[in-house]
């Protein structure tokens, strides 16, 4: 989380709301280990490892972080870690008993989702009686909402995204491999100050049928539509946009389907507000595309939440009623899929404000057509 401009009392307020959403979930503890729930809570992102690395959080003692002693001066150097004991063993010995001594006997104690079995299963042998439950089930809003300065990191990530995006609309497209493409994003999202490139998917033609579709070496002809959906990181923070764009001009088919993904697209951004169901965004923007007839083509919920990661809570999907928070910030997204024929989606980043809602794109919603 280089250059993020977080400080110790950030994270030590995060440490403290999440111990106190711990407790109200009915649990008496956190053992977060490397990944995202970690950098949140501490600025420390060191790799996975089979060796042991992790954050004990419990109403009854201090935070300790327990590391291997060969990684302790890059924990010492994290900018969350003051306000938390440091501990460290070495390397020959058994760290599952120090951990296993911080724990009230019994207690359940969500863990992270990226915990390795091996470090699961250690600790319940340590310390027998012990319940553990997945953080994305205990909780799963643990960063879901946003403080300003996350906010704005967001944006920034999204600006830098727009800016790729105003980017390739210059570059030749017909005659071109699809990868050809992908590799000029990925130098944008660099050029544009991304340290991580994370996808750049270019889906042409019948390949923009397929959401995921794997970029590969189609040719792009004239009379495609392509669908362009990319991101990454900047500073920590991830951008995550889609558009659609045409080889030449459109055909009325196109244009139609086109109109209405971003009709829908439009209704889900304008449903968002505090209070409403996630869901209800997803129900906007599929209203949309099924009065309009291609409701079977629109074949996956309508946003994810992004953050220290591309997809992370919230999910705007149908059955999800967890109320949208003012510092959400989620992606919306709908699109349709005509198999053997084309797609078209269209993707923002939005925060959920007091008011309803901002979007962390800018960059045009409208069908450019490129050469």
């Amino acid at each position: 989380m280089t250059g993020s401009g977080f400080t110790a009392g950030d994270y030590a307020r995060r440490r403290r709301r999440a111990l106190a959403d711990a407790a109200a979930a009915g649990l008496a503890g956190l053992l977060v280990t490397p990944g995202p729930d970690l950098a949140y809570l501490t600025g420390y992102a060191p790799h996975l490892s089979e060796r042991l690395t992790v954050l004990v959080l419990t109403g009854s003692a201090e935070p300790t972080l327990l590391v291997p002693r060969l990684e302790r001066p890059g924990a010492q150097a994290a900018p969350g870690v003051p306000g938390v004991a440091l501990h460290d063993w070495l390397d020959g010995t058994d760290p599952y008993p120090l951990v296993a001594g911080l724990l009230s006997a019994g207690g359940r104690y969500g863990i992270s989702d990226a915990a390795w079995a091996l470090h699961l299963l250690g600790l319940q042998r340590a310390a027998p009686g012990t319940g553990f439950a997945s953080l994305t089930d205990a909780l799963p809003m643990l960063r879901a909402v946003k403080d300003d300065r996350e906010v704005e990191l967001l944006a920034a990530a999204g600006a830098a995204a727009d800016a790729a995006f105003a980017g390739i609309l210059a570059v030749p497209f017909a005659g071109r491999a699809e990868r050809e493409v992908a590799a000029d994003l990925a130098d944008l999202l660099r050029a544009h100050g991304h340290e991580q490139v994370g996808f750049t998917i270019v889906a042409a033609g019948p390949n923009g049928a397929n959401p995921h579709h794997d970029t590969g070496g189609r040719v792009i002809v004239p009379g495609d539509l392509i669908v362009l959906d990319f991101g990454g990181l900047r500073d920590g923070y991830g951008s995550d946009i889609s558009r659609t764009v045409s080889v030449g001009p459109p055909g009325p088919d196109q244009i139609e389907v086109y109109q209405v993904v971003q009709a829908a697209q439009q209704a889900g951004v304008d449903a968002v507000r505090p209070g409403v169901p996630c869901a209800e965004v997803d129900r906007a923007a599929r209203a949309v595309i099924t009065a309009a007839g291609y409701g079977q083509w629109f074949i996956h919920r309508t946003g994810h939440g992004i953050g220290l990661t591309g997809h992370e809570p919230p999910y705007l999907v149908d059955g999800e009623a967890a109320p949208l928070v003012p510092g959400m910030c989620f992606s919306v997204e709908p699109g349709i899929y005509l198999p053997g024929r084309f797609g078209v989606r269209i993707e923002d980043i939005v925060t959920c404000t007091p008011t309803g809602a901002r979007r962390l794109n800018t960059a045009s919603r409208d069908l450019h057509v490129v050469g």
